[in-house]
């Protein structure tokens, strides 16, 4: 009795914490799970959420012009087409050599300019979406309207990986702790001394 006393203490305590850790952590656990299924949809929602790769005329990078000129014409194109009054801060420059074209992310509203490589060209003007999914998904957008430098986004992703740890393990528990209670319950000594003298005075 005394082993089952202790499964059934450690079962009071997981569920406990199971309890206490969804209930403290249900708007954060609700925010992972939406944006993470809408980021795995991101590819698949017709530029919804992330604008399509479009091509440009070459792959052949010696015929690009160069990444300054196309700066300049990202620059130009956001101000002009989009609004004079945005930053031109970038967040990065993503180059797709095999579709011939290249990306300009700049930082304020997650604006994309898409250039032809060779031509300078715009392909396309939109919004990332996804870009804004990603830094709710993992705490950064904190981090990036506070200027804190990624500190938020450490301690969050700290937090909130231990915690879904614990429920991952409590969960389990919860599950797999009164099966195993009532398998000891099965093969305790006094079930078996109560079965054996049954069979004794048979």
């Amino acid at each position: 009795m005394g082993k089952r006393k202790k499964q059934a203490r450690v079962l009071r305590i997981f569920r406990k914490i199971h309890r206490t850790t969804g209930a403290l952590l249900f708007i954060f656990f609700f925010f992972i799970s939406v944006t993470g299924l809408l980021l795995g949809w991101k590819k698949d929602t017709n530029g919804v959420i992330l604008p399509k790769t479009q091509e440009g005329t070459t792959s052949n990078l010696q015929e690009w012009l160069s990444v300054d000129s196309l700066h300049n014409i990202a620059c130009h194109t956001l101000r002009t087409s989009v609004s004079p009054d945005l930053s031109l801060e970038l967040d990065r420059i993503d180059m797709r050599k095999d579709k011939g074209s290249v990306k300009f992310v700049f930082v304020e509203q997650y604006y994309e300019i898409q250039l032809d490589g060779a031509t300078g060209n715009v392909l396309s003007i939109g919004q990332r979406k996804s870009d804004f999914l990603e830094n709710v998904h993992d705490g950064s957008i904190l981090d990036r309207y506070l200027g804190t430098s990624g500190a938020i986004k450490l301690v969050y992703t700290s937090v909130m990986g231990v915690s879904l740890l614990m429920f991952t393990i409590t969960g389990f528990w919860l599950w797999y702790g009164p099966k195993k209670m009532r398998k000891t319950s099965k093969t305790s000594p006094k079930v078996r001394s109560k079965k054996s003298a049954v069979n004794a005075v048979s």
